[in-house]
């Protein structure tokens, strides 16, 4: 009786799992989350569904923080060598491919412990989770910013900001004006953080992998793609200054 009722629970427990899912992503995202957990909990990891917001994100010319907060965190840019490295919750192989593309990684660790990071790119960024190639343009005034990530129990504290103090500091230094981004669709904290940081929408991707064939559609060029191996992939120019241009001509 006690495992009837557990089974009885069950479609209830579903029931409101998805409407608290919906509720956080609105429909379509939600129901897009939905169809990609499925998906890959059917196929054995076969089938991945991706939806990314596409993002333009101004470097401020003031910290987000005063000089006095924070102190307690140390930022420093970690080399391909770095111990600290072996604390990141991503596999081995992930951070030497992105040094190997010229990617900084800045981490934010209190006592010698991990707290966050984040990663930079002043050029072109190779994605490591679907197959697609982001540009930042203007060249030499856009870079791009990727795998923001703050432990569980710092997310509500400061760290995320005083991490983007420093990257924005290393991003003046090189005169870049824009750090775009992707930004998971599914991942509605993010999102917002990005936001009240000034992150506007550029353009959004969806990506559905089945084994090595991967079909792309976007709001942006190319649009649609169609990759059988790997190495076909799309291809996505953003440029900041461009969109602003053409929504004032508008």
């Amino acid at each position: 009786m006690r495992g009837d009722g557990v089974a009885a629970r069950r479609p209830w427990s579903y029931a409101v799992a998805f409407s608290q899912t919906i509720r956080h992503l609105g429909w379509l995202n939600g129901c897009l989350y939905t169809l990609a957990r499925l998906l890959t909990m059917v196929s054995c990891d076969r089938i991945r569904l991706h939806k990314y917001y596409l993002m333009m994100q101004p470097v401020p010319e003031k910290c987000w923080l005063p000089s006095h907060r924070g102190r307690s965190f140390e930022i420093r840019q970690v080399a391909e060598f770095d111990p600290v490295i072996r604390q990141f919750p991503r596999p081995g192989w992930v951070a030497s491919t992105r040094f190997k593309q010229g990617a900084v990684c800045l981490a934010a660790l209190r006592e010698g412990t991990l707290v966050g990071f984040l990663w930079l790119l002043l050029g072109s960024y190779q994605e490591d989770e679907v197959r697609c190639r982001y540009v930042p343009l203007p060249v030499g005034k856009s870079a791009w910013d990727f795998d923001v990530y703050v432990e569980p129990e710092h997310r509500n504290g400061i760290a995320f900001l005083r991490l983007w103090d420093e990257a924005n500091r290393f991003l003046a230094v090189h005169q870049i004006q824009w750090s775009l981004s992707r930004i998971s669709a599914f991942n509605s904290g993010s999102i917002l953080s990005h936001t009240r940081m000034g992150a506007q929408r550029i353009g959004a991707a969806t990506f559905l992998s089945i084994g090595s064939w991967q079909i792309t559609a976007s709001t942006v060029p190319p649009y649609l793609h169609l990759s059988t191996h790997a190495d076909s992939f799309p291809t996505f120019a953003l440029n900041p200054e461009q969109r602003l241009r053409a929504e004032h001509t508008h």
